[in-house]
């Protein structure tokens, strides 16, 4: 996952207000105690920061693989 397909991702699941909250607010266990925007600014890889956010918000399961990429030929 590019940095790119992780804020289509998480812009898709919470929407571009609640998006950029989670990722600057939510302080997650799983990444050691920092933001999504603290762990990929220290080179955590994306895809990885991604799957802590779909815990830590309980995203279900069948919407956690394969987001982020758009749909050839679908708009955004």
């Amino acid at each position: 996952m590019k940095r790119s397909e992780f804020q289509f991702a998480v812009d898709a699941e919470f929407g571009q207000g609640y998006g950029s909250v989670v990722v600057n607010d939510l302080v997650l266990g799983e990444l050691g105690g920092r933001t999504a925007r603290d762990a990929l600014a220290a080179g955590v890889p994306p895809r990885d920061v991604w799957l802590a956010l779909c815990a830590a918000t309980d995203v279900p399961e069948s919407r956690r693989h394969g987001v982020g990429r758009p749909v050839p030929g679908e708009r955004r």
